[in-house]
């Protein structure tokens, strides 16, 4: 295996494209050197991004906020722009692993990495989230629900890798939260997860709503029909309900040792209602 360390994005690019045999990028290397050690992969190269200035970089416009993929998750939650901003998805990422964890695991590879349990998935889809793709045809931005193939899979195609993921500058009066249910207190994969972003008016009516559910699925889902029901009224039993309802719906769940289908289906519900009131609550505080 030959090791790379490109200090460009073209740099990049050219290895990936005239490797031969498997090339992998290494970003924080909490999934990829696991996956090494334990011989599920063995990529004749390995391509680390560390180095490429922009996969490293943190910026806030006027339009939206870019984490490099590089980024790591200690570097993140110390950030207090984009805490401020969008704190359900900083809340996500510092759920990935331990301390020592999060200073090398970084927001692209969990994403990347395609679990279906993935943390900052459900968080980053809520926050209607966008990767930024580099590759030989130039850069391209895609939805983070649409990166997203099946368990493991990703629309990336041959000689692309993520450079960064950007979220819009939230309006007036948004705010975001993600939950997961873990069988343990800490330091657990997900069960089920669920993340919600959430926009009122000056009346408190919601004029915008995003839900996604993660660990139900091949890939995280965005449950569309949570906007119809949250917008244009007030958070009330009856909504809650039907949005229970509308979560489990889109759930496909598998039975394993930390879950059967039922459990899952049903938690889901609950967890995506519990985001949706966080969520609701944090805009409510906003004036901003």
């Amino acid at each position: 295996m030959d090791y790379h360390a490109p200090e460009s994005i073209h740099a990049a690019i050219s290895l990936l494209v005239n490797a031969e045999g498997d090339a992998r990028v290494l970003a924080g290397g909490t999934d990829v050197l696991v996956q090494l050690r334990e011989e599920m992969i063995e990529p004749n190269h390995l391509i680390d991004i560390k180095n490429i200035a922009e996969t490293r970089n943190i910026s806030i416009c006027a339009k939206e906020v870019r984490v490099g993929a590089a980024v790591t998750g200690a570097e993140l939650g110390e950030h207090p722009k984009v805490k401020a901003l969008w704190p359900g998805v900083v809340e996500a990422v510092g759920l990935i692993g331990s301390h020592q964890i999060q200073s090398r695991a970084t927001m692209g590879g969990n994403l990347c990495n395609a679990s279906p349990a993935a943390d900052s998935v459900p968080a980053l889809i809520a926050a209607d989230g966008k990767v930024v793709i580099a590759g030989p045809n130039g850069e391209r931005k895609i939805s983070i629900e649409d990166f997203l193939i099946a368990p493991g899979k990703t629309a990336l195609a041959i000689g692309e890798f993520v450079v960064a993921l950007a979220l819009p500058i939230p309006p007036t009066r948004t705010a975001d939260a993600y939950l997961r249910f873990i069988p343990r207190t800490e330091m657990d994969i997900a069960v089920v997860s669920a993340g919600s972003a959430i926009t009122l008016d000056e009346d408190g009516k919601c004029t915008h709503a995003r839900l996604a559910v993660g660990a139900v699925a091949p890939t995280a889902r965005l449950v569309k029909s949570a906007s119809g029901i949250l917008v244009d009224g007030l958070l009330d039993d009856d909504r809650l309900e039907q949005l229970a309802q509308a979560t489990s719906a889109v759930c496909e769940p598998i039975d394993d040792k930390r879950g059967t289908v039922a459990f899952r289906t049903q938690v889901a519900g609950v967890l995506a209602c519990r985001a949706v009131k966080l969520a609701w609550q944090r805009a409510m505080e906003r004036d901003i």
